[in-house]
């Protein structure tokens, strides 16, 4: 192609871009291709996570405003272009049952409704690649899996001129990603090479968690090489200080380890108007090419 290669990552909340497809959206950046992330939600009810800023009161009262500016220091940090879709946070309901979701959230829009606004931006920004999450959200946030119904809708209707007619002229992206960065065989291997360094993994929990669920494993159809990025990736990641610990568990697995062990971000593809070969290493093989 001699255009110049769009991607669309959705997200459901400001830190999400960081945590899932940082570092390939900062290789793509590099490259040379426009990349945009939209966020469904002010991420408004996240609870602060980072033990060093819980129970600042300026903090609590201005969430909104805090997270927005985090969000900024992160588009700036990764290179990405970034629109808000404007929905309110859900937050995570936790308890036996579980509470009913907040009157107006995100989780709780009709489809339709929902869909228009993201239908709108891919009119706009055009993009011939889109990644947001699997149907089970990732993890079963409502946000989450309100993003997948979201993202596949919007992938689905956006070329349909008799679809959200007043939305812009139709556009059809032509592959649809769903991130898969949080897979068994990563975690297994950065485990496995934490304890022959003699270190303490953080992920034995998880891995045990993992084989009490009993959950299938998905599909890492496109593994991205970009470990030169993931140093990028946790920068972005830490501009999100309400919600992370910069000490905490996250960083615990050493960035050489890590480059070393597992250096890609991985995908399973969901949707292709295009001819490719599995596996890939390119979001945009099958398009480069054509």
């Amino acid at each position: 192609m001699t255009e110049q290669l769009r991607l669309m990552a959705v997200h459901a909340h400001p830190d999400d871009e960081s945590s899932k497809g940082a570092a390939t959206m900062a290789r793509y950046v590099s490259e040379g291709v426009d990349v945009l992330v939209a966020t469904c939600t002010g991420g408004e009810r996240g609870s602060i996570l980072n033990p060093k800023l819980q129970g600042d009161p300026y903090i609590e009262e201005h969430i909104h405003e805090v997270r927005a500016r985090e969000m900024a220091e992160a588009r700036e940090i990764l290179g990405v272009k970034q629109e808000w879709l404007g929905f309110v946070d859900s937050g995570l309901p936790e308890g036996d049952p579980l509470p009913p979701l907040p009157e107006g959230c995100f989780a709780l829009q009709e489809l339709d409704a929902a869909t228009e606004p993201l239908v709108r931006l891919v009119r706009s920004f055009r993009p011939h690649v889109m990644t947001t999450y699997d149907e089970n959200g990732g993890y079963p946030h409502p946000d989450h899996i309100m993003t997948h119904k979201v993202s596949v809708a919007a992938f689905e209707a956006a070329g349909d001129p008799d679809r959200f007619p007043g939305a812009g002229e139709p556009w059809q992206p032509l592959k649809l990603y769903y991130n898969q960065g949080f897979n068994r065989p990563r975690t297994l291997a950065l485990h496995e090479a934490m304890l022959a360094r003699g270190m303490e993994s953080p992920y034995a929990e998880w891995l045990e968690r993992w084989d009490d669920a009993d959950r299938p494993e998905r599909q890492l159809t496109t593994r991205v090489p970009c470990a030169e990025f993931f140093a990028i990736r946790d920068k972005a990641l830490i501009a999100h200080a309400t919600q992370i610990d910069p000490d905490g568990g996250w960083f615990r697995v050493p960035l050489d380890l890590q480059q070393e062990i597992w250096p890609t971000e991985d995908y399973e593809l969901a949707r292709s108007r295009v001819d490719t070969s599995l596996p890939e290493s390119d979001l945009f093989a099958g398009i480069r090419e054509n």
